[in-house]
C-alpha cells in the first residue's frame, strides 16, 4: 500500500485498534483533555494466582492495563477471557525475540526470524485489542558496527511495515542500552527515514538517564512517542556502584525530574494514553506501593 493511501485509512483503523473500556482511575493531567492510564508488565505480578485473579488484583490496585511479551506464551483465549471479565486492557506487547536475534544482525536469517516474530506479535496484539508492539531497533557491539546495525535495522523495519498495515498495530522502537541511536535528534532522523505513521517510539523515561534527560527526547520526538515506560534511575548510585545499580532506587527518589516530564508529556499532547511500569514487581503490597508512586508521578 502506498503511504498516502494508507494514511487515508487510519481513521478506520483507529476505531478498531484499542478497546475503549476505561477504568475509573484514569487521570486527567492538569485539567487538560490529555488522559493517562496506568499499566504494568505482567512479569511484575509475583503472586501465586490464576491468570484471571491476577487481572482482578491489577484492577483492584488501580491499574488500567497489563503489558505482555509476544509472541505469547499464554493461550490467547485465556487472556481475552480475563480481559473481558475484568475490563483490564492489554494495550501493548513487547516482542521477546529482538535481543536474542536482533534485526540489525549481519546474518539475514537471524533478521528474518525476528521480522517473522514481529508479524506474529502484531497479529496477536490486534487480537488482544492492543495498538502497539515494542521493538528494540538494533544492537551495536564489538562485532556489529554502527553502520551495519543502522542499515540492517532500517531495512528490517521497512519489511515489517506491510504486517503493521495489515493489522493497524504500531511498531514502537525502544532503546535499552543497546549502544544504538544515542540522541533524540538521531532518533527523529531515523524515524524520518522510515517515514510511516505506524512506526514511532516507545520511550523509556528512566533508561535514558544514562545518556541524557527524558524531557529533551520527548520534546524532539513529539507525536512519534507512541507509548511510555516508567522507571527510576539514580546517577549517584550509578557512579558509586555501577551502571545497572542505578535502577536500585524508589520511584520519585532518583534523578528523573517528574514534574518536568509530565509538563512535556502534556506539551507534546501525548496520544498513547499509557504510562506503563517496567520495574521490579512483587506481591500485592509491593504493587500497591508502585501504583501509588505512579499516581504521584502522574500528578506531578
Amino acid at each position: 500500500m502506498q503511504r498516502k493511501d494508507f494514511i487515508k485509512s487510519l481513521g478506520i483503523l483507529a476505531a478498531t485498534s484499542l478497546s475503549s473500556n476505561v477504568i475509573g482511575n484514569t487521570f486527567k493531567v492538569n485539567s487538560n483533555s490529555l488522559k493517562i492510564k496506568k499499566g504494568l508488565g505482567f512479569w511484575m505480578i509475583k503472586e501465586e494466582l490464576s491468570l484471571l485473579d491476577k487481572f482482578k488484583l491489577v484492577k483492584d490496585l488501580g491499574f488500567d492495563g497489563i503489558e505482555f511479551n509476544s509472541p505469547l506464551d499464554l493461550p490467547l483465549k485465556d487472556l481475552l477471557e480475563a480481559r473481558d471479565k475484568t475490563g483490564v486492557e492489554i494495550p501493548s506487547t513487547v516482542n521477546k525475540d529482538h535481543w536474542g536475534k536482533p534485526i540489525s544482525d549481519p546474518d539475514p536469517a537471524i533478521r528474518q526470524f525476528t521480522i517473522d516474530s514481529m508479524s506474529r506479535s502484531l497479529e496477536q496484539t490486534k487480537e488482544l485489542g492492543g495498538d502497539t508492539v515494542l521493538l528494540v531497533p538494533g544492537v551495536v557491539s564489538d562485532t556489529v558496527s554502527y553502520k551495519t546495525a543502522y542499515d540492517n535495522a532500517l531495512d528490517s523495519i521497512r519489511k515489517m511495515i506491510p504486517h503493521a498495515e495489515k493489522t493497524g498495530v504500531k511498531i514502537a522502537l525502544e532503546n535499552v542500552w543497546n549502544n544504538f541511536i544515542l540522541s533524540p535528534i538521531e532518533a527523529k532522523d531515523f524515524l524520518d527515514k522510515i517515514d510511516h505513521p505506524l512506526v514511532g517510539w516507545y520511550f523509556d523515561l528512566g533508561n535514558i538517564l544514562r545518556y541524557g534527560w527524558p524531557d529533551h527526547w520527548l520534546e524532539v520526538l513529539g507525536d512519534k512517542v507512541f507509548k511510555l515506560h516508567v522507571k527510576e534511575y539514580s546517577k549517584k548510585i550509578m557512579n558509586e556502584q555501577g551502571l545497572g545499580k542505578g535502577f536500585n532506587v524508589e520511584l520519585t527518589q532518583g534523578d528523573v525530574n517528574w514534574s518536568q516530564v509530565m509538563k512535556t508529556i502534556k506539551n507534546i499532547n501525548y496520544k498513547g494514553q499509557y504510562m506503563t511500569l517496567e520495574v521490579n514487581g512483587g506481591d500485592r503490597t509491593v504493587l500497591k506501593k508502585l501504583s501509588e508512586q505512579l499516581d504521584t508521578i502522574i500528578k506531578s
